[in-house]
Formats: structure tokens, C-alpha cells, sequence
């Protein structure tokens, strides 16, 4: 099987860089659409589609993972537009997220459900890889973006957005974005030993925290041509460590 890197495109990156081919991937969860090119090396995934029809909460996320490991992806980096909560995050902020609270409710949100696939519980302390977060923190710098290279995002189900109460709580417990993708696709590639990280793109301040809630997806498509080259970069030079499934489980 090939080695692979992976790129998850959210909300304003659907569509891959031309010259990639579309495929259908059949999994256990039903198909996948993906896209390879670039020497057959890299995988693209939409997770809301190219026609942005798929809602957050209604996304096959198992079946996204699980194709990206059928094609051979070892390191994915996932893109997701979200609400600035913290004050240093306005619009078109840009955060390599290192935590997530899990807000969603009623996905499918593992592959070890104690049916066939049998029960895991799986290390989470760490959601995000820190090496691949490391690299885009450094690199982004040289494609021309000032990454915050911390912050903890919280997930909700969407589609709807919070109010701004919730959006209080949400800041009483730490979180500096919201968002309504990264969970349950962060720990269903750490399920599948699938390196993970994402690059967030505040696109709006998230409710209440400045006046009313304005998207403005041009702040992302602003800086889509940095994001997929950056991307590409930290997935192809990264050194990720190889053993760190077998110290997180003990074994």
C-alpha cells in the first residue's frame, strides 16, 4: 500500500488544486468521496462536499477516516472555519488548535462500539499532534501566516449557532474557538493511528463576544492559496514519532 498524506478541506477549502482525480471509496460506514493527485501522494477529503450541502451534523466522519486509511493515509491535516471566542482571535485569526471540548451529541463517534470492531478505550490527553502542530506553527510564518500556536476549540453540533450564553460558558471553560467538525473526525483518526491536526480560520466572532454575529467566509478564501500549500509542506517534511500509540496505551 502506498504512503499517503491526507488533507481534510472544510468550509471554503471543498475543492482540491486541480489535476486530482476523483474517487469513490466503499467502507464499512458506507462510500467516501476523495481525491488523489499530486503524484498519487496526496488525499483530499470535502467534508461538507464540493456543493457545501452536507450539515456538520450529518456528516459520514467514520467513513471519511476510514478511507483515508484504506488509501494509505498515515497524517492528516483537517481545515475548519470557526468563531473566535478569545479576544486575540478576531476574524481571519488563524489557530493551530492543541485541545477540544466535545460538545456534539448523536454522531457516531467511534469505530470500538463493542460490536464487531470490539471495545477500545482510547488515549485522548493529547487530541491533536503535537509535531504536526509544531510544523505549521513554523512554517506558517514563511507562507506569509501568524499562526496562534495554541487554543482549545470547542465542538458543537450545528447547524445552528450558539447562543451566547453558551458561548459564555464556552469561554468559562477555557475555549478560545468554536466550531462544529473537529469532533468526533480528531479521535477517529486517533482510533486508526492517524496523525491529526487542523488548521482553524476564525471567520466570525462567535455570539455576543462583538456585537452581531457576521460571517465573512472572504477572511478564509483570503488566505485559501497560503493554507493547501502549508499544508502540503508540514504533511510531506513532518517527522512524526512512530512509536507514540504504543506509549499512550501502556504498552
Amino acid at each position: 500500500m502506498p504512503h499517503r498524506i491526507g488533507i481534510i478541506g472544510g468550509s471554503g477549502v471543498e475543492r482540491p488544486e486541480a489535476g486530482f482525480t476523483e474517487t469513490v471509496v466503499e467502507t464499512p460506514y458506507g462510500p467516501a468521496l476523495a481525491w488523489i493527485g499530486d503524484g498519487d501522494e496526496v488525499v483530499f477529503l470535502s467534508r461538507h462536499g464540493v456543493e457545501h450541502d452536507v450539515p456538520p451534523h450529518r456528516v459520514n466522519y467514520r467513513a471519511n477516516v476510514k478511507a483515508l486509511q484504506i488509501l494509505g493515509v498515515d497524517r492528516v491535516i483537517a481545515s475548519f472555519a470557526v468563531g473566535g471566542i478569545a479576544d486575540d482571535i478576531p476574524p481571519g485569526g488563524v489557530v493551530a488548535p492543541d485541545q477540544i471540548i466535545d460538545f456534539t451529541s448523536g454522531r457516531d463517534f467511534t469505530f470500538f462500539d463493542g460490536s464487531e470492531s470490539g471495545l477500545k478505550h482510547t488515549p485522548f490527553t493529547e487530541p491533536f499532534s503535537p509535531q504536526l502542530r509544531a510544523a505549521i506553527v513554523a512554517r506558517g510564518t514563511e507562507h506569509g501566516l501568524a499562526i496562534r500556536p495554541t487554543g482549545t476549540y470547542i465542538c458543537t453540533n450545528g447547524p445552528r449557532f450558539e447562543t451566547a450564553a453558551e458561548i459564555r460558558m464556552a469561554r468559562l471553560l477555557g475555549a478560545d474557538v468554536v466550531g462544529m467538525t473537529a469532533m468526533p473526525e480528531a479521535i477517529l483518526a486517533r482510533e486508526l493511528e492517524i496523525h491529526y491536526a487542523g488548521i482553524a480560520v476564525s471567520v466570525n466572532w462567535a455570539a455576543g463576544v462583538r456585537g452581531p454575529l457576521q460571517v465573512d467566509f472572504g477572511a478564509l478564501e483570503s488566505i485559501r492559496g497560503k493554507l493547501l500549500p502549508l499544508m502540503l509542506e508540514v504533511l510531506r517534511t513532518t517527522d512524526l514519532d512512530t512509536d507514540v500509540w504504543s506509549r499512550e496505551s501502556g504498552d
